[in-house]
């Protein structure tokens, strides 16, 4: 009988062959399949692959994480001012972590941010309570303060919303899915509405309408934009007839062919925002597209903070006649629109009213609201002396106030 030897490469040809017997498919090659090519797949090219794969605008991304958390901050102040004595128990705000969108404890939550939230011991009860910061509900009542001052301007933004419709009509939960991003109070319904009826009426209780409109407000922010490049920078007419400003985030790689591309797009004429298409209905896809960009950059300047989450932004499709994938639309313009997945939503941003993490041209509400993204971002700093407990002075003698003095928790 003849002996085997098995030499280095006679055991590497018989691995090979045992691993293709013992693979868990069908034979990879063999007298059946060896004429068999193996067929290249396609790369996915869809709005999540772009999405994942689009230049990340790090100092939009950031500013994000800290406006949610400065919204987690308010939702909790909201569960808060709920309790009849305008303070709750840690204990009890523990168990509304969830409601709230929190990922760690909420005890740790509240002492990241003591410019906001002051944790004591009550007096009486023995346990932990948690209630708002002076500070903090100065900026409040402060923002409410500005939002009613600034009630013509709310007005006259409704009136431009419903001037974008269609039909001059509006879904009232829409609106009041994005009151904060319009400035609106939550009480608009009832404050604002019955005092303009000359301009806006209820036509149903879910429907907000539009009295007149008025030519004078037809003017989107883009096109003053555009007479100022053409008066001051002294350009073609041609080339500022139709375009938008463009900025592009650091790093993002511009391919061969795509200046041309671009300079051809902010050429292309279209229907503007404030125009209406009916009698000269549009059949070119660029022409389309280009004209929902303006109406999504005529809605984002309209904002308090020139930005809105995707999902809301959705509810506003129908009613001006943008349907398209708006996810794939804004992607395909990444010098106009951001896209930033921060702060647990998709958020939409005008790019050109950034700079460096803050609005360029800042608003009396973005103001006060910047003033509580600053006590965020203070953190524990400069934190002093604690709160006194004044407030309590009312319902417990001075014996359990200066007991309670004693007991808090830095």
């Amino acid at each position: 009988m003849a002996s085997i030897t098995f030499s280095p490469g006679n055991l590497h040809a018989l691995s090979v062959r045992l691993g293709i017997l013992g693979g868990t498919g069908a034979f990879q090659y063999g007298p059946f399949n060896c004429g068999v090519q193996r067929r290249w797949k396609k790369p996915v090219d869809s709005a999540r692959t772009r999405l994942e794969g689009r230049t990340r605008d790090h100092r939009l991304d950031k500013l994000m994480v800290q406006l949610r958390n400065l919204r987690h901050a308010l939702a909790v102040r909201e569960l808060i001012s709920q309790q009849r004595n305008g303070y709750a128990s840690v204990q009890l705000l523990s168990k509304w972590r969830h409601e709230v969108g929190l990922n760690i404890e909420i005890g740790a939550f509240l002492k990241k941010y003591p410019h906001i939230f002051q944790i004591y011991m009550h007096p009486v009860k023995r346990n932990h309570c948690c209630k708002i910061t002076q500070k903090m509900a100065d900026l409040i009542a402060e923002e409410d303060a500005v939002i009613r001052e600034n009630e013509a301007d709310t007005v006259q933004r409704l009136k431009k919303l419903l001037m974008l419709s269609m039909n001059g009509t509006l879904n009232m939960h829409a609106l009041w899915l994005v009151r904060r991003e319009l400035g609106l109070p939550d009480d608009y319904r009832s404050s604002i509405l019955p005092k303009h009826g000359h301009d806006l009426y209820l036509e149903s209780p879910d429907t907000l309408s539009l009295v007149a409109r008025d030519d004078e407000l037809a003017v989107a922010k883009i096109e003053e934009w555009r007479k100022k490049e053409y008066t001051e920078k002294w350009l073609a007419e041609s080339e500022t007839k139709y375009a938008f400003p463009i900025n592009f985030p650091t790093g993002y790689k511009i391919e061969k062919g795509f200046r041309e591309k671009l300079k051809n797009w902010q050429r292309l004429p279209y229907t503007k925002p404030y125009e209406k298409n009916a009698l000269h209905p549009i059949h070119n896809v660029e022409r389309l597209e280009k004209r929902i960009v303006g109406i999504l950059h005529e809605l984002l300047s309209l904002t308090v903070e020139k930005m809105i989450p995707l999902e809301r932004l959705s509810h506003f499709r129908r009613a001006f006649n943008m349907e398209v994938n708006l996810q794939e639309l804004l992607l395909k313009y990444p010098g106009i629109f951001y896209i930033s997945t921060k702060g647990s939503a998709q958020t939409v941003i005008l790019r050109e009213r950034y700079s460096k993490g803050c609005l360029i041209e800042p608003n009396p509400v973005y103001d006060v609201r910047r003033k509580m993204l600053d006590l965020i971002l203070s953190g524990c700093r400069n934190v002093g002396e604690p709160e006194s407990a004044a407030w309590l002075t009312e319902e417990y003698d001075e014996g359990s106030c200066h007991e309670l003095q004693n007991n808090m928790c830095q």
